[in-house]
């Protein structure tokens, strides 16, 4: 580079951004993240190119060299970054000292279903992680030991607690599998379970936040902590799950 030249920034090629685009934000790098996620989240990683994202981030192609090496590194960064988005717009709660193990769970049941249910049209965030998990990539390995697996280390820290040391590991761990799968079910299979359950019933014991309350007394009851399932009240949608404490 001649003295005195400056090192042109590849992360814009000076087109204007359009608010509420991915180019609407001044960080380049973020702009090119949210753009290569909606990309690949509608077309997939083969069929999504370079200069359609960068594009649509407002940023020459030089940039996605600059800031993640090749298409490959970009794919994996977006994977993280969709996840990221998702737990920033819907955290779980700080629990203060002394919450009862019960009221975690439903509050980590109910946030993992507000998650993957709380919206019409599924964002490019949810979109983008379900097809990494429906068809694991390199991605996906880092996904789940950066925010997954701690995660689940938390719901298995809490089901401890309510089976207060009485259930071993390894059963802890298929509990919470089948939690996770009972939400990821509707995610995955919503329009299958539209076909199998009758709309009323649907719209009364399928839906948020009733759902929650259903899998967090399944759960109890697998564990000993709540009596076995009874029919639920006919007559009336509970919006909150009553909680027993058994000591």
């Amino acid at each position: 580079m001649p003295m005195g030249a400056t090192r042109k920034d590849p992360g814009t090629d000076g087109a204007a951004a359009v608010i509420g685009s991915p180019a609407a934000s001044e960080d380049p790098k973020e702009r090119i993240l949210s753009a290569a996620g909606r990309e690949f989240a509608d077309r997939g990683y083969e069929a999504a190119t370079i200069r359609d994202i960068c594009t649509a981030a407002d940023v020459n192609v030089a940039a996605v060299n600059y800031y993640f090496g090749d298409k490959r590194r970009l794919y994996v960064e977006s994977v993280k970054h969709a996840h990221r988005q998702r737990s920033e717009q819907m955290p779980l709660p700080a629990w203060p000292p002394g919450t009862a193990a019960e009221s975690k769970l439903h509050d980590f049941v109910a946030n993992m279903l507000a998650r993957m249910l709380g919206f019409t049209e599924p964002p490019w965030e949810v979109r983008l992680l379900l097809r990494e998990i429906l068809h694991p990539t390199e991605a996906c390995r880092e996904l789940v030991e950066d925010y997954i697996r701690p995660h689940f280390g938390q719901l298995v820290a809490i089901l401890d607690e309510l089976a207060r040391g009485r259930i071993p590991a390894p059963e802890l761990r298929r509990v919470a599998l089948g939690i996770i799968g009972h939400c990821f079910l509707y995610r995955a299979a919503g329009g299958v379970v539209e076909m199998l359950v009758p709309a009323e019933e649907l719209a009364r014991l399928h839906a948020l936040p009733g759902l929650a309350d259903h899998v967090t007394r399944q759960a109890l009851a697998a564990l000993g902590a709540a009596p076995a399932l009874v029919p639920a009240d006919t007559t009336t949608n509970h919006s909150s799950l009553e909680v027993q404490q058994h000591e």
